[in-house]
């Protein structure tokens, strides 16, 4: 028999694994330095969108917050306004009240005194102006009707134009209509507002009176909140350093402003003007309205002086004359008193005016500088706001 010979088994050489360790160990070496680069820098741009979107929403949220505000500033200008003007009588007064102190004199005391001659002074001073100033409402469209004639022979060029004009274009000239309407305006219409005029009054004069009595005792306890003796200090001086500046830049104010008004009234008593101690009372409420306060009470001056006075150029006097003292007033006596720090820019000052004329009206006007001033000083001590202080001063 034939043996039967074995068959031939595959080969079982083991199978040179090199190729797959090469293989392996190159998928786990680490990336070039180029693609960490580029990895790096698409990280950057996506922190950097990130960053935009952030600072897109901040600043939209910033908005929305400023929008909220001014209409709450509008809803409570009611209860806001009284607020702040008493803030700022108290603040002028203060440092009376505090050298009262001085000499041992009770801080109530002392305000009662203050607040007892400032309610007799405002009210000698109504009763001396109401009736000039109710005099001139009520006459406002008589007086009208005789200014109008005197400025006929700056008009009747004009009308001639007009009538000329006419012909041409409807071949027969046009009759103008001499039928103006009488705008009347009574004393009840005057009247009428007086209780709301004088419970503002009132709690305008409640509020100085505390802010006199228990303003330091308010600071005093604000600053007992702060964590430490250091923020103590810090938040001591100030608030001390604010409340001193705000109160020597209102009460110069006022100084300057009153006696602007003091030298109108005798300006426009020596030209023999009617009623001077009332528009020098107009022209220190308006002064604290720059530019637009000078050329509202130069346009007050212009149109009574032409009302009162027959011959042109003593009619155009008063208001020459006022204006060469505001702008006396305004470019020399005003900045060489209050210094540089307290000067705003002119640009700052009309945009101020015209935020807060809008939501505020007459009073907002009026309030609008001495708040941008104080504001700007505050913002000067405050840590984060120098940045408002640098772009509104002069």
């Amino acid at each position: 028999m034939t043996a039967i010979e074995p068959t031939a088994l595959p080969s079982t050489t083991p199978v040179d694994e090199t190729p797959h360790k090469t293989t392996s160990t190159s998928a786990t070496s680490p990336p070039s330095t180029s693609a960490v680069a580029a990895q790096v820098k698409e990280a950057t741009r996506g922190v950097y969108r990130l960053r935009g979107h952030l600072r897109a929403i901040r600043m939209t949220l910033n908005a929305l917050l400023t929008l909220a505000l001014l209409y709450t500033l509008t809803l409570v200008k009611a209860l806001i306004i009284p607020l702040v003007l008493a803030a700022f009588i108290g603040l002028a007064l203060n440092p009376i009240v505090a050298r009262g102190t001085r000499h041992h004199i009770p801080r109530w005391l002392g305000a009662s005194v203050l607040m007892a001659s400032l309610i007799a002074g405002i009210a000698t001073g109504i009763s001396m102006l109401t009736e000039p100033a109710i005099g001139w409402l009520h006459s406002a469209p008589s007086q009208i009707h005789s200014f109008v004639p005197k400025l006929q022979h700056f008009t009747r060029p004009l009308e001639a134009a007009g009538r000329a004009t006419q012909t041409l274009v409807n071949g027969h000239p046009a009759l103008s209509a001499q039928n103006p309407s009488d705008v009347a305006i009574s004393v009840w219409d005057v009247l009428a507002n007086a209780p709301k005029v004088l419970a503002a009054v009132l709690t305008v004069l409640l509020l100085v009176f505390f802010f006199l009595v228990y303003g330091d005792l308010i600071l005093r306890r604000l600053v007992e909140i702060a964590p430490n003796f250091g923020y103590k200090r810090h938040a001591v001086s100030i608030v001390r350093g604010i409340q001193t500046e705000v109160s020597r830049y209102i009460l110069t104010t006022v100084l300057i402003n009153a006696s602007l008004g003091i030298t109108t009234a005798v300006m426009l008593y020596l030209l023999h003007m009617p009623d001077p101690l009332l528009w020098g009372t107009v022209a220190t409420f308006a002064n604290f309205i720059p530019y637009v306060g000078a050329i509202v009470t130069t346009t007050t001056l212009l149109f009574v002086g032409l009302i009162h006075f027959d011959v042109v150029p003593n009619a155009l006097l008063p208001a020459l004359c006022f204006a060469c003292i505001t702008a006396v007033e305004g470019n020399l006596i005003a900045p060489m008193i209050l210094g540089r720090r307290m000067r705003v820019s002119p640009i700052a000052i009309l945009i101020w005016l015209l935020i807060w004329g809008w939501l505020w009206g007459v009073p907002g006007a009026l309030l609008a500088v001495p708040m941008l001033t104080s504001a700007k000083l505050i913002a000067e001590r405050v840590r984060g706001w120098e940045w408002f202080a640098r772009m509104v001063e002069r």
